[in-house]
């Protein structure tokens, strides 16, 4: 397999110390450490580590909200062989457990205020504890260098329903991964990257992210939330020239700078992911926010997708992308496993040097995800342009059975996104004791629609009828909601959702 460089994960920051040690790494409001100052705490964080007694192998619940302190923790873990479980700060014990029990982790890596609202069945170490601890350890961290295609860390699946799988990336395939992804997004030491969306995701953290950034020598920079407030700050104050945002937080950004005091001028590039964004809502978000806006289509199992700087405007806002890598596989195929030919939908599979070969410790969930010949049933209906640029359509199992009729949820929601005055939408099941299941569309409406006459079902269903939308698709049962319900990896919670129809 070829890759973009030989590198271990382990020794991303090491080197890019040695190269830049008096650049800036890493900045949150008015803290900030170089390159050799972020090196020197990960370092003592490992020596923590090995106070405490952990090992090269095992695994860590690393679950630290944006801010330093998450690449101290995390460089600190890889330097002293420990294999972190990226869990996201909105996880608690039921996950944690989960996810213990799954990989067998002896700690759980956090900060004091995380630490009060979680009880996982392995001890805490807070990261003061840690770097405290690793001032006070004389001996230094000799961890032998780990097998590149070992296990560097453990990423958290996504999705809408269950509890997460883990996924294991290995030093080889994840080094892969963020310097492809930054070589498409022509990233360079002169970028400053925002992670507003929570870093242990996969999206923020490394397509190409702020492992990405940091491997060119350029700067990390954080929000602690991706509200508008909180990021226009960082992106004012740092001079933040990327960053990554899922759909409707873009949308909430596009619609705040209309009255947000803040100089957003620095941002050339916005990358869009984790679902669809339908073209008028692209085109909306680039003109609002001024920056390139770049559709990226992935998953933390490997395939990532992007439009390319140089794509003609209506692949760029009409498509998510192609894969990054030549190296990538991507196939098309009906319910019986045969290829659909370009321009049919088909359920997308796909194989490549990043993608891995299963789950961590789940041979039922990889029975079931992987074909006989290697392929990662990725669940997502995509079509295939002469291009290579895919165009997703929906999830294979996000479906309405309605009476007997299979329903793209994406595609109700693509229609309902039309309407204007829909500001974000949602469609899911709720059960029927005729139909089997019927449909429920949860919308927000848009600040300053009709107060006195807000919409109803009737006024809906004749908007969608005079888009074409035929009968069975239109929506059976219509909530309004103040905001959607999201998933700790900032996806629509349409688990939330259907809870309310018991």
């Amino acid at each position: 397999m070829s890759t973009p460089s030989a590198d271990l994960l382990s020794e991303l920051l090491p080197r890019s110390a040695a190269r830049w040690p008096d650049r800036v790494a890493v900045a949150q409001g008015e803290r900030a450490l170089t390159y050799r100052e972020l090196d020197d705490q990960a370092q003592s964080f490992a020596r923590g580590l090995v106070a405490f007694g952990l090992e090269p192998g095992e695994k860590a619940l690393l679950q630290i909200p944006n801010s330093p302190e998450f690449l101290i923790a995390l460089f600190g873990a890889l330097a002293a062989g420990v294999v972190p479980v990226m869990c996201l700060p909105g996880h608690r014990d039921a996950e944690l457990a989960h996810f213990t029990q799954i990989c067998g982790a002896v700690a759980h890596l956090t900060t004091p205020p995380l630490a009060k609202l979680v009880s996982p069945p392995v001890r805490a170490l807070t990261t003061d504890v840690v770097l405290a601890a690793g001032q006070a350890y004389s001996e230094s961290v000799c961890a032998l260098a780990p097998d590149p295609k070992s296990t560097a860390v453990l990423l958290v699946s996504g999705g809408t329903t269950g509890l997460p799988k883990l996924i294991p990336r290995t030093h080889r395939d994840y080094w892969y991964n963020l310097a492809t992804a930054a070589r498409v997004c022509e990233l360079s030491e002169s970028d400053v990257y925002l992670a507003a969306l929570p870093a242990g995701h996969n999206f923020p953290l490394a397509c190409p992210g702020a492992l990405g950034v940091l491997s060119l020598g350029g700067t990390a920079a954080f929000a602690a939330d991706p509200s508008p407030e909180s990021a226009f700050a960082a992106i004012e104050r740092h001079r933040v020239t990327v960053t990554g945002l899922t759909p409707p937080l873009a949308q909430l950004w596009a619609a705040a700078a209309e009255w947000e005091p803040a100089d957003v001028g620095s941002l050339r590039l916005l990358q869009v992911g984790g679902a669809r964004i339908d073209g008028d809502r692209a085109r909306e978000v680039q003109r609002s926010l001024g920056a390139a806006l770049q559709q990226v289509f992935g998953m933390a199992e490997g395939l990532v997708c992007f439009t390319r700087p140089d794509d003609p405007e209506d692949l760029v806002l009409e498509t998510q992308g192609r894969p990054m890598s030549e190296e990538d596989e991507v196939r098309l195929v009906d319910e019986d496993g045969a290829e659909v030919p370009d321009g049919e939908v088909g359920e997308l599979e796909t194989r490549g040097p990043y993608t891995i070969a299963g789950y961590y410790n789940a041979p039922e969930a990889n029975a079931r995800s992987f074909t006989p010949d290697g392929f990662y049933r990725s669940g997502d209906l995509a079509r295939r342009l002469p291009s290579g640029h895919l165009v997703v359509v929906g999830r294979a199992k996000d479906v309405i059975n309605r009476g007997g009729e299979t329903i793209s949820a994406e595609e109700v929601e693509q229609h309902l996104h039309a309407h204007p005055e829909i500001d974000s939408a949602a469609a899911v099941p709720c059960p029927d004791e005729f139909l089997g299941e019927k449909i429920c569309a949860a919308v927000v409406l848009r600040a300053g629609a009709c107060g006195s006459c807000p919409l109803d079902l009737p006024q809906l269903r004749a908007f969608l009828a005079g888009r074409g939308l035929s009968a069975e698709k239109q929506p059976d049962v219509l909530i309004r909601l103040a905001a959607l319900p999201m998933t700790a990896a900032g996806k629509v919670d349409k688990r939330a959702i259907a809870a309310r129809f018991g």
